[in-house]
């Protein structure tokens, strides 16, 4: 099996040049085949509020109505992915910008309400990502940037966790890769207090939320590395942007383990 890196990034990391395009000279670095993964920072919400739109989140997840969805699909699968895909290319990484709508890469459904209607929010079909699309272009050596819009089968355009795309990813690539698989944000891991948790097994987790030690954003993050864990991912890490080379050989950040 060949090996690759699955990186996603979010969080104040996407809203900072600076600090942005130094993650991304490193990105650019990996030696494997690579894919990243990106969110949307605050520039959506941003906009939202200058457009006098406001923006509702439950759990650390947004509530999408019809003009935020506009919104998330003009910022995310425009501007910040072809920024990004930009400045891969600047730094000689061969990178392609997609978003889940494309070739129907990651095809999803709209989240049943249940008890908080979420609007057009997408929840990934796994089985059905268009994992062969992926291949032809990593087995060519070219840099696929995800962005977190997704599409129904009947082309309704959808705002999608990008934690949960890029564990999606990873499991279903898993199956033809070695995959590595780190989040990168703007803290430096799972954080105890002020402390970095340097191993995280589920039961502790399970532990860590009920104390609401762990809480808000990171929660879908953790679900969905364990997810992945679950499927056959290799190795997974969560920490800070700006330390991706450390991360990479598990010398910083938290590992998630069984």
């Amino acid at each position: 099996m060949k090996d690759l890196t699955i990186v996603k990034i979010g969080g104040n990391i996407i809203d900072n040049e600076k600090e942005l395009n130094k993650f991304l000279i490193s990105f650019s670095k990996i030696k494997t085949a690579k894919l990243l993964v990106h969110g949307g920072g605050k520039l959506a919400t941003e906009l939202s509020t200058k457009l006098g739109i406001e923006t509702k989140m439950v759990e650390g997840r947004r509530i999408t109505d019809n003009e935020t969805l506009k919104i998330a699909t003009m910022v995310y699968a425009g501007l910040i992915n072809k920024s990004i895909v930009a400045k891969l290319n600047s730094h000689q990484t061969f990178a392609i910008g997609l978003c889940g709508a494309d070739v129907s890469l990651i095809p999803s459904q709209k989240r049943n309400k249940g008890n908080i209607d979420y609007g057009f929010v997408g929840d990934v079909i796994s089985k059905k990502i268009n994992v062969a699309f992926l291949k032809l272009l990593l087995d060519k050596n070219i840099s696929p940037v995800v962005a977190p819009i997704t599409s129904t089968s009947k082309g309704q355009l959808l705002n999608t966790n990008a934690d949960t795309i890029a564990s999606a990813l990873a499991s279903e690539l898993g199956k033809y890769y070695k995959v590595k698989f780190i989040y990168c944000f703007e803290k430096e891991g799972v954080l105890n207090g002020n402390k970095v948790i340097k191993e995280l097994n589920e039961r502790t987790y399970k532990e860590l939320k009920q104390t609401e030690v762990i809480k808000d954003g990171m929660i879908p993050k953790l679900d969905n590395a364990f997810m992945a864990l679950e499927k056959g991912v290799n190795k997974i890490t969560i920490g800070k942007a700006n330390e991706l080379n450390k991360l990479l050989k598990q010398h910083a950040g938290t590992s998630i383990t069984k």
